[in-house]
C-alpha cells in the first residue's frame, strides 16, 4: 500500500496544488493521501467526487499531526526533497529489498520543517534543482511502479477516449 502525505496545506493559497499532488497520487497507484496543516474539506471532497466518477479505491483523509503520523508508519518511509538521493537508486532498493512493504511519500507545501528529514528512511530527489513537488511525486511513483501506470480504474462512471484532436469521455458499459 502507497500512501502520500501532504505537508501544510494552506486553505485557499494551496487548493490547486494539493488538488494535483491527490490526483497525480491517484492516477499513479497511490492508495491514500493524508493530509496535515490547514483542514480543507472542500479541497478533499473535491478529489473524493473524481474518485467516484472516474473509478477505483483511493481513500482522502485530513489528519492534523504529521510528526505522529510519520513516526508511527509501519513500512518505508520517503520524503520528496531536491536536497535527497537520487529517486530511482531508492525506488529500486525499496523494490528490490523491500517489496512487499507499505510506503508513505512525504511530499511538503510551505517550508518543511527540519526534522522531517530526520523522521524518514529516506529523503528523496528527482533532481537537484528547484522542481514542483507533483513532479517529484509522479516521478517518483512511476519509477517505485516500475514504469507502470493503471489505465483501468475499478468502478469508472467515466473514461477517456484517446484522440488526437479533441477531448473525448464516454460513459462506462456503454
Amino acid at each position: 500500500m502507497v500512501t502520500v502525505l501532504r505537508l501544510g496545506h494552506r486553505r485557499g493559497r494551496d487548493d490547486r496544488i494539493s488538488t494535483h499532488v491527490g490526483l497525480t497520487a491517484r492516477q499513479l497507484g497511490a492508495d491514500k493521501i493524508i493530509f496535515s496543516g490547514e483542514s480543507d474539506s472542500n479541497m478533499m471532497e473535491s478529489i473524493e467526487d473524481l474518485t467516484a466518477r472516474w473509478g477505483g479505491f483511493f481513500e482522502v483523509e485530513y489528519r492534523e499531526d504529521f510528526r505522529r503520523i510519520i513516526k508511527d508508519f509501519e513500512g518505508v518511509t520517503v520524503h520528496l526533497t531536491m536536497y535527497g538521493l537520487p529517486f530511482k537508486e531508492v525506488a529500486s532498493e525499496i523494490n528490490g529489498e523491500k517489496p512487499d512493504k507499505d510506503v508513505l511519500v512525504v511530499v511538503g507545501s510551505q517550508k518543511v520543517p527540519r526534522e522531517v528529514y530526520s523522521l524518514v528512511d529516506y529523503n528523496v530527489g528527482v533532481g537537484n534543482q528547484p522542481h514542483s513537488e507533483v513532479t517529484a511525486l509522479g516521478l517518483f511513483l512511476y519509477e517505485l511502479n516500475n514504469g507502470k501506470i493503471p489505465e483501468e480504474f475499478e468502478g469508472a462512471q467515466v473514461k477517456v477516449v484517446p484522440s488526437e484532436e479533441d477531448k473525448l469521455t464516454e460513459k462506462v458499459g456503454e
